[in-house]
């Protein structure tokens, strides 16, 4: 079954700290998953609670909003390390050789622009959120540090996915949007 060409995984080439990163990025895949599994079981309660035993809920709505924002989040590298985004190859298929390579590198560093500066702000808002003692305003009340850290982590750990596909770029082991030459 032949695949489209920027579904390609990245490559490792065999380094130690790619191999480790990708394998993170795994790790929180895998993560993610567990996540939305969880958000679908806590939703199954919910219906059975509110619909067939005719209570109320209290944490239900509150923990599936926040178990599926955090999946989304720390699924970012993981997603990356398959090159799942969704993206236009007009512009890579038409370029070849170094401006492939050279387009690619300028991608993934401004890529790397954008996420630092969504990190440091996430960063910002989970540590006022954890300083401050920040709860929800709802009846279960949960202390807001705790879904707020999916932000920062999330887009640390994608951070170094991009990061290790710019090196795995650079060493020649990758190729520029996984495109053959």
């Amino acid at each position: 079954m032949a695949t489209l060409p920027s579904a390609r995984a990245a490559s490792t080439g065999g380094y130690l700290i790619l191999r480790l990163i990708k394998g993170l990025s795994t790790v929180c895949g895998w993560i993610s998953a567990v996540m939305i599994l969880a958000s679908v079981l806590i939703t199954c309660q919910m219906i059975f609670v509110r619909f067939v035993m005719g209570q109320s809920t209290i944490w239900q709505t509150e923990a599936v909003i926040y178990l599926m924002i955090g999946a989304t989040l720390l699924g970012l590298p993981y997603v990356q390390s398959l090159r799942g985004h969704v993206n236009v190859d007009l512009i890579p298929i038409l370029v070849k050789g170094r401006a492939r390579k050279m387009l690619a590198g300028l991608v993934l560093l401004m890529t790397m622009a954008v996420v630092s500066v969504i990190l440091f702000y996430a960063y910002e808002n989970w540590h006022f959120a954890w300083e401050r003692g920040w709860r929800s305003e709802t009846v279960w009340a949960p202390k807001l540090w705790i879904p707020y850290l999916a932000l920062p982590l999330g887009f640390g750990l994608y951070l170094l996915q991009l990061l290790a596909d710019f090196v795995a770029l650079v060493l020649g082991v990758d190729r520029p949007f996984g495109l053959e030459d």
